[in-house]
């Protein structure tokens, strides 16, 4: 799969890597119930460092569609409530939960 962290660049990773990243993303829906922006900053930091540590970095010049898009670390509560509201998925922003 394929995400584009917004404002940096895309990044292939496999499915094997779900189940990191989908602890990454609980945090960061557990930061918007809260609506501790501190914590959601944490989260997103946390989730885009995992996704640059696992992930395969794409040329900026690569044309591939993305699968993914997270927001960057400056997102605020608003940005990602709405971002997941959007996405009209309750798996929060790396749907395809790995025990589903």
């Amino acid at each position: 799969m394929i995400i584009r962290v917004l404002n940096e660049g895309q990044f292939r990773l496999t499915d094997d890597h779900l189940p990191e990243l989908n602890a990454c993303d609980d945090k960061v829906e557990q930061a918007v119930d809260a609506e501790d922006q501190a914590a959601l900053t944490a989260a997103l930091n946390s989730l885009i460092e995992t996704i640059r540590r696992l992930g395969q970095e794409l040329p900026d010049d690569s044309l591939e569609d993305s699968d993914l898009i997270v927001p960057d670390e400056e997102a605020t509560l608003d940005d990602v409530k709405g971002w997941l509201e959007d996405s009209g998925s309750s798996e929060g922003l790396i749907p395809g939960r790995a025990d589903a």
